[in-house]
């Protein structure tokens, strides 16, 4: 049987030079970073992709499996795993399902690196999730540690602990009117769901609270 070999060209990635660099950095070429940029993944075949997977032949497995990651890179960017969860469900042989994701790695598709750097930094800036979260959020997609180390790695303690002290001064006006250790635990409970260690989170509600004329004498260990 004679198959379709129209694949995604590769993309291109901006600014790269000849060492497989974006100019002027040393992060791998193709790599994105500003808030909202995600692998380049949506727009190509975008028109197309529902109806590809409809008129893909029924007796082709390959060009089903491609169908169904175009149309689901259309509506958002994925991770591998993802995608390979999905031609599961779909009943897309296994050997199949690596020859179509492994292309699409090569045409710059998939890209679980720079995914989870555009989620790390979407997530942190949109959300306010610490470094902890943000890895256990990325281990459920399937990224590789690895990748996930690199990405969280973008955060460094002062931006968390900044971000932090932002979310709690916007959460600090809700809770005036309650006794102290209730605002504590409110506050601090927030920063908690959101990933931040215990430690830093009660420093930055002593200092919130501190600014605010609370008194905070003897709350907290010093060492904190």
């Amino acid at each position: 049987m004679t198959r379709r070999t129209d694949w995604p060209e590769p993309v291109e990635p901006a600014g790269a030079t000849d060492g497989g660099r974006s100019a002027g950095s040393g992060r791998p070429a193709g790599r994105r970073r500003r808030s909202g940029q995600w692998p380049a993944a949506q727009d190509r075949g975008a028109s197309s992709s529902s109806r590809a997977e409809e008129e893909a032949p029924p007796g082709d497995p390959v060009e089903r499996a491609r169908a169904i990651c175009l149309r689901l890179l259309t509506g958002a960017p994925r991770t591998r795993k993802q995608l390979a969860d999905a031609l599961l469900r779909k009943d897309i042989p296994e050997d199949v399902a690596e020859q179509v994701l492994s292309r699409f790695e090569e045409a710059r598709l998939i890209d679980d690196g720079a995914f989870a750097e555009a989620w790390v930094e979407s997530r942190h800036h949109g959300r306010g999730l610490a470094r902890r979260a943000l890895a256990r959020e990325l281990r459920t997609k399937g990224v590789d540690t690895r990748l996930i180390d690199h990405a969280v790695g973008q955060l460094d303690s002062e931006q968390e602990e900044q971000t932090a002290r932002e979310l709690v001064a916007r959460k600090l006006h809700t809770t005036r009117g309650l006794d102290r250790d209730k605002r504590i635990r409110r506050l601090a409970g927030m920063l908690a769901r959101k990933g931040y260690p215990e430690g830093m989170a009660l420093r930055v509600v002593r200092r919130a609270l501190e600014e605010e004329g609370e008194d905070t004498e003897g709350l907290f260990d010093d060492s904190m």
